[in-house]
């Protein structure tokens, strides 16, 4: 494990809870299988810096797997193959040598169910990404960074006298907005979310929403959303994906959020965002 020099660690940590990191991410033809099953054919996208975009479509047409190739996910598959390029302002994050661990920091990700450390405190669980990263910091680094975090996040108020309690004692939303806080904890340009908000009521999806706004002005952000309301209140551009018939998925229209929903091009993406089927 690489260990930072404590003084260059404190600096990162630092500069993890102020400044402009957001990133413009940009797929160029991907293609995935699992095996010899093609989930995506030629994939391209932009997801520009400091927008959120949205990756909507019915299930089975890709969306997701095509999250886990923007930060190099798809690859823990055994059966995985990807080909295109995964760019993150220019620079192919699948670059033979590029490290996995480097395109995983800059590009963090919440996944739909959440996962904290269940018995780690909620202090602790902040900081995990730091301590998988070999990241040592002072102390009041780390301090200033918990709270900047879960500022960010919208939980700060809320358990600020109890971060030495367990994650798992949290609510829901509450841990879902921990798991944000732990993504933010290591400074990534982009964060993705795959339905971030699906298992959640409707008070905690306001108040996701709520961050997702927030967070834009310092990171990019894409998710994978089913709920087109979320997809319209959230997102800057979104992304249609569909798989037809058995053919692999491809992005049938994508643009912005206003013009796809009152406006789409394509006949199959008024009849998606309208609830004609899906």
């Amino acid at each position: 494990m690489t260990v930072t020099p404590p003084q260059l660690a404190d600096t990162l940590v630092q500069s993890a809870v102020g400044g402009d990191t957001a990133a413009t991410l940009r797929a160029d033809t991907v293609s995935a299988w699992f095996g010899d099953h093609k989930v995506l054919d030629r994939v391209s996208l932009t997801m520009p810096a400091h927008e959120v975009t949205a990756l909507i479509g019915p299930s089975g047409c890709g969306k997701s797997t095509f999250l886990r190739t923007l930060n190099r996910m798809h690859e823990l598959i055994p059966t995985a193959a990807l080909a295109g390029r995964v760019l993150l302002d220019g620079g192919d994050i699948y670059d033979r040598g590029r490290r996995i661990t480097h395109a995983r920091r800059q590009i963090g990700m919440v996944f739909q169910k959440p996962n904290p450390f269940p018995a780690m405190s909620l202090y602790d669980n902040v900081l995990a990404g730091l301590k998988l990263n070999g990241i040592k910091a002072g102390r009041d680094s780390k301090d200033d960074l918990v709270e900047e975090c879960l500022t960010k996040a919208g939980l700060w108020r809320e358990v600020k006298d109890r971060l030495r309690q367990p994650g798992g004692a949290l609510s829901g939303g509450q841990q879902q907005r921990l798991c944000i806080a732990r993504s933010l904890a290591v400074r990534p340009r982009v964060l993705l979310m795959d339905e971030p908000c699906s298992a959640l009521d409707p008070t905690s999806t306001r108040r996701i929403e709520e961050t997702i706004a927030e967070l834009k002005t310092e990171v990019t952000i894409v998710i994978v959303t089913h709920n087109m309301q979320q997809a319209a209140r959230v997102s800057d551009s979104c992304a249609f994906f569909l798989a037809e018939q058995g053919t692999p998925g491809v992005i049938v229209e994508h643009g912005d959020t206003d013009a796809m929903f009152n406006a789409p091009q394509d006949s199959r993406t008024a009849d998606y965002v309208n609830g004609r089927f899906g």
